[in-house]
């Protein structure tokens, strides 16, 4: 494969437009690009999760599970990123969506139900991976804002769904690898 940028900067982008893999222009602001934005945004914030999972899974190997199951999601965000700036490209699978829920129902029996809110933090690795869950959620808005004028597969937005679940599930399990208690949300005293 050779280069993909033979330049970083090319001054087409400074009139508010940019171009997609077929060769179209749109506006910046067009909602395909603030959905391949938020992917981005996303992929970023998984991979501050993923090179802190790792620094923590020599304290704590049991989170290379989770690091394991982590890594190629992030992998799939991209492709996820390809599909919207090349329509024509499909790059994924329905299997992708039924590994996460295998994986979402593997992690649950592990974590137990759940019995109150729960706020991010306790640790900051669990902190991240709610902000990884939280940017899942605003990628998975943008992506069903482009829907709503332009069909996209039900694979990516299926896709999406579960991973902001799955990652929620992932600050849950660890939590519980790291040994810190979850933080329950308390609810304010009612008015007087």
């Amino acid at each position: 494969m050779g280069y993909r940028l033979s330049k970083i900067y090319t001054r087409t982008g400074d009139d508010g437009q940019t171009g997609l893999a077929d060769g179209r222009r749109v506006n910046k602001s067009h909602p395909r690009i603030e959905a391949i934005g938020a992917l981005d945004e996303f992929n970023s914030q998984l991979g501050l999760l993923l090179a802190e999972l790792q620094e923590q899974v020599t304290t704590a190997p049991k989170l290379q599970e989770v690091l394991d199951i982590l890594a190629p999601c992030q992998h799939r965000i991209f492709d996820m990123g390809g599909e919207l700036a090349m329509p024509e490209y499909q790059a994924l699978h329905a299997n992708e969506i039924t590994r996460i829920e295998e994986t979402i129902d593997a992690w649950n029996v592990l974590v137990g139900p759940l019995k109150e809110f729960i706020l991010p933090g306790g640790s900051r690795l669990i902190a991240q991976t709610h902000v990884c869950r939280s940017s899942a959620r605003n990628a998975e808005r943008r992506c069903q804002a482009l829907h709503s004028s332009e069909a996209l597969r039900a694979e990516m937005l299926g896709y999406i769904n579960r991973l902001s679940d799955l990652l929620f599930v992932a600050g849950r399990l660890v939590a519980l690898y790291q040994g810190c208690p979850e933080i329950y949300w308390q609810a304010a005293d009612k008015p007087q």
